[in-house]
């Protein structure tokens, strides 16, 4: 089972347990942000979340759902899913800056002509 990922212990990367620091560990897993993402609209199942998330296996997801949950971001719902905690809906305040960001550079690539960084 994985280690539990908290603010205050040493994560990799960094020995410090700086809460950034801890946040960069977790959220950077793979397929972490996408399942808080998918999650932002209301409860969802491990079936559905599978579904959502094309490529991801069944023992990865399990990992991330017990790594969020453990860190305290998302929680089992009563209609048998998982669902956002209050602090991991405050993560979206964060998150939506990065997406207008994503937005502009992803317009930028469009007007870019084709074989230029």
């Amino acid at each position: 089972m994985p280690r539990s990922v908290k603010p205050g212990r040493p994560v990799r990367g960094s020995r410090t347990g700086r809460p950034v620091m801890a946040a960069f560990d977790l959220l950077g897993r793979r397929w972490a942000m996408r399942v808080l993402w998918e999650l932002r609209t209301g409860p969802v199942g491990f079936r559905e979340m599978q579904a959502r998330c094309d490529g991801m296996s069944s023992s990865v997801l399990r990992d991330r759902f017990r790594e969020l949950e453990a860190a305290g971001l998302i929680a089992r719902g009563e209609q048998d899913g998982y669902e956002l905690t209050g602090i991991g809906r405050s993560l979206r305040g964060a998150v939506e800056p990065l997406e207008a960001w994503a937005r502009l550079w992803a317009a930028e690539a469009e007007r870019r002509p084709k074989g230029r960084g």
